[in-house]
């Protein structure tokens, strides 16, 4: 079975996924811009069974634009968001994919929230699923 690393930009904070994700998604909603420092962010969920945690983290709990509570986990030390959970897929951990050794292990199958999505920006490949 694949085993996929991630972690902090410190290294502090790590996790280790096994098996392939469930749902890999790009999101244009306000929140992910905000968290991610960009014009959308782009992130894998696997099982929770499938993920091991490892190092400290801080919570933060946002109210998403669908009106659902996620629950964002990040390291103290270097302030990167390594994973987080949100509703309705709340047993599923979410990884944003450039905390991955390698981020181009996947493509996007899903991308979300597109009515916030920037003109010049453009979800790529057969078969991606579009949802506003």
């Amino acid at each position: 079975m694949t085993t996929r690393k991630a972690s902090c930009r410190c290294g502090q904070l790590t996790a280790e996924c096994t098996g392939e994700p469930i749902r890999v998604s790009a999101c244009h909603c306000l929140a992910c811009k905000a968290r991610s420092g960009s014009a959308f962010a782009v992130q894998a969920r696997f099982p929770a069974d499938r993920v091991t945690i490892s190092g400290q983290s801080t919570e933060y709990v946002h109210i998403a634009d669908s009106g659902n509570p996620a629950s964002f986990h990040f390291c103290p030390v270097c302030g990167v968001t390594l994973w987080y959970q949100s509703r309705p897929i709340f047993d599923a951990i979410a990884i944003p994919l450039g905390n991955f050794e390698d981020p181009r292990f996947v493509a996007p199958s899903f991308s979300v929230w597109e009515e916030r999505k920037l003109d010049w920006v453009e979800i790529l490949g057969e078969g991606v699923e579009r949802h506003d």
